[in-house]
């Protein structure tokens, strides 16, 4: 849930643009002439007239002519540090522009006490950015819910402010934030915003495999990484139909690596003993799960569940899993209440977290 960089340059541009125009800016030819060379050149050239700009300004609204151009030649070369120089040196220089050229160089401890000086919506989305870059969560924390007190619960704002409390373990935050987007836009769109960023972390299998199931859910497994690494885990993990229905899905965007020819081929061979086998494999709780990743995969979800069910009341290493998975049977089989039940009978631990945005889709839809 990262938010997309809005740190703009857009002041230091215009500054310098002003500057070019010698005529209405009432500096001498020399260094008018040296700074339109340098704001419509690129590379060495422009810093070079530059330079020749430098020694010919002798007023101090020559130089700071200059300097303005100079801060716009090294921000379209990438070098913020010293277009902020630069812009310093010039003495006319905002808190806004420095923090912003701060941002974009990395040095986030000067960008912060510049935006602090400057003030406003944007330095205060500036600084919680820089907590962000800096690890420092907790800021980050505060700055978004500030932000959202004083302009609202915007959606930008509000990812922000989830991903900042993901990051530094608040998940009780996390999950009362989450369920405000989701509620007002549950569009695959709002939710692939949320998966890529758990996508990002170190999960165990089982919980990967969920995650995958919510992907395809929501409608955003597109990549045929994620197609294929989703295979791979539901046959690993007693789910062939579901690897078969997931590959046959995908079809021919996945093209005709050989990789994808051997998951097809084991997810069908696999699919049809399990099926076979399932009845049986139901009856008994140590065998139950089993059972349940094959009519998962058939499509039988009421079946599914009840086998999951099963395997959970026997309280085994894996009863995290069984509930995770009885409860994605449930909402596939429309049964959303019962499911939100269950994905909050997860406890805390390494399915918890893909559980609740679970219940979370699950309470969406009934």
């Amino acid at each position: 849930m990262t938010m997309k960089r809005v740190i703009h340059l857009a002041g230091v541009a215009a500054l310098a643009l002003t500057a070019a125009e010698p005529a209405a800016a009432a500096v001498s030819k020399a260094v008018g002439t040296a700074i339109n060379q340098a704001v419509k050149g690129s590379g060495a050239a422009a810093v070079a007239a530059i330079n020749t700009a430098k020694a010919a300004a002798k007023t101090p609204e020559e130089r700071a002519k200059v300097a303005q151009a100079a801060a716009y030649v090294y921000t379209k070369q990438g070098q913020y540090s010293k277009a902020a120089d630069e812009l310093q040196a010039g003495g006319t220089a905002t808190p806004a522009q420095l923090a912003r050229l701060y941002y974009n160089a990395g040095n986030y401890t000067k960008a912060v006490e510049q935006a602090k000086k400057a003030g406003g919506e944007d330095m205060t989305i500036l600084i919680a950015q820089a907590a962000v870059k800096q690890g420092h969560y907790a800021e980050a924390v505060a700055s978004y819910n500030k932000l959202i007190q004083q302009n609202g619960p915007k959606s930008l704002y509000l990812e922000n402010l989830a991903n900042a409390q993901y990051k530094s373990g608040d998940k009780k935050g996390y999950l009362a934030t989450t369920e405000k987007l989701v509620r007002a836009d549950p569009s695959p769109a709002r939710w692939q915003t949320l998966l890529v960023e758990l996508q990002k972390q170190q999960m165990q299998p089982e919980a990967k495999l969920a995650l995958f199931h919510l992907m395809e859910t929501t409608g955003n497994l597109k990549r045929p990484e994620d197609i294929q690494e989703f295979a791979k885990l539901a046959i690993i993990k007693n789910q062939p139909g579901v690897a078969q229905s997931v590959l046959s899905k995908a079809g021919g965007g996945l093209g005709s690596d050989p990789m994808t020819a051997k998951l097809a081929q084991a997810a069908a061979q696999r699919a049809q003993a399990a099926g076979a086998a399932a009845p049986q494999l139901a009856a008994a709780p140590a065998t139950a799960a089993q059972a349940g990743g094959a009519y998962l995969g058939l499509g039988q979800y009421p079946a599914a569940a009840t086998a999951y069910g099963k395997a959970a009341s026997a309280g085994g290493p894996d009863t995290d899993a069984d509930k995770t998975f009885e409860g994605i049977a449930q909402v596939k089989a429309g049964s959303a209440k019962a499911a939100v039940a269950t994905f909050a009978s997860v406890k805390e631990g390494g399915l918890k977290d893909i559980a609740d945005l679970w219940k979370l889709y699950a309470s969406t839809k009934g």
